[in-house]
């Protein structure tokens, strides 16, 4: 463990949540701040505080930075269920499978995309936070589907901005519970922490802007598969659109999927794929696109709900 940072909240924060304070004060991402103070890893002028406690101006915060290797991270190892679909001296896109992260964070001490492109030798920019660093988005443990990552500094920057820009084409395949109407609409619902579960995320009034596009591609007995398009990237965007309009992914027990449906299907995380990813290449300035098939698992589900 390094030895804790400690400094005083100066009067320009005061009122700010603590990871926001934090992120501006000690040079972290806001999700990084929010991820240590989860972990009871800040002091706020001497008691333990979570990350949307407010701070004063003046106020002693000490936070705990835990070495890369202490952020639930394991050693580096092969996964050789994760693909590579495409390398060059810019990027790298791969195809991730269930289970793995899109880097080390806390209370995950499983594999990750970044661990184990390391443990292939491959070369990632050293942009970002130190744990994510070459990461300019990510896919949930449970979703699996095409993903990239900067391998320069000057690509992570210009993918970056993309990103926030929006200009990015992510595309989704999701088996959802019940047949959506309309069959082809937008979701339009801020997200933000759920109120009752630091660990789950809900559409709440002070939550970030959201919109999710859908469309029906194929409706089964019990379920429908949609094709969906992201303009925003929240934190498990789909998973909580869906369950807010009473469709949730199946297999998603987390945002309440039906069990017995999950079992049927031979499922034991959400149905959620991404399928196709486009960008603007950030060393030729064209358009390119990356696509993923469905995993065998995601495969076998859709199979289960087919007519005899």
């Amino acid at each position: 463990m390094a030895e804790p940072r400690l400094a005083h909240v100066p009067d320009g924060l005061a009122g700010e949540r603590v990871d926001s304070a934090l992120a501006r004060m000690f040079g972290l991402s806001r999700s990084r701040a929010a991820e240590l103070a989860e972990a009871g890893q800040v002091q706020l002028a001497g008691r333990v505080v979570g990350k949307s406690a407010r701070v004063d101006a003046g106020q002693l915060v000490e936070v705990h930075i835990p070495d890369v290797v202490a952020l639930g991270s394991v050693p580096e190892v092969d996964v050789p269920e994760l693909v590579v679909l495409h390398e060059d001296p810019e990027i790298i896109v791969v195809d991730k499978p269930v289970g793995i992260a899109a880097h080390p964070s806390l209370g995950f001490d499983g594999p990750s995309v970044t661990g184990v492109l390391a443990a292939r030798g491959h070369r990632i920019s050293t942009s970002g936070a130190p744990e994510r660093r070459g990461v300019v988005q990510r896919l949930d443990v449970g979703t699996s589907g095409v993903m990239v990552l900067a391998k320069s500094e000057s690509a992570y920057s210009v993918l970056k901005q993309q990103f926030r820009d929006r200009t990015p084409e992510k595309v989704y395949h999701a088996l959802v519970q019940g047949l959506p109407d309309p069959l082809r609409g937008t979701i339009d619902a801020p997200i933000g922490r759920h109120p009752n579960h630091d660990w789950k995320f809900g559409v709440t009034a002070g939550g970030r802007p959201s919109v999710t596009h859908y469309e029906v591609l194929e409706a089964f007995r019990f379920a429908s598969l949609l094709e969906v398009h992201l303009e925003t990237g929240r934190t498990h965007q789909i998973r909580v659109h869906m369950a807010a309009v009473r469709h949730p992914c199946v297999g998603d027990l987390t945002y309440g999927a039906d069990p017995v449906l999950a079992r049927r299907c031979g499922l034991d995380r959400q149905w959620l794929h991404a399928v196709r990813l486009g960008f603007t290449h950030p060393g030729s300035g064209e358009w390119v696109e990356f696509t993923s098939s469905y995993p065998s698992d995601l495969d076998h589900a859709l199979r289960t709900l087919e007519p005899d």
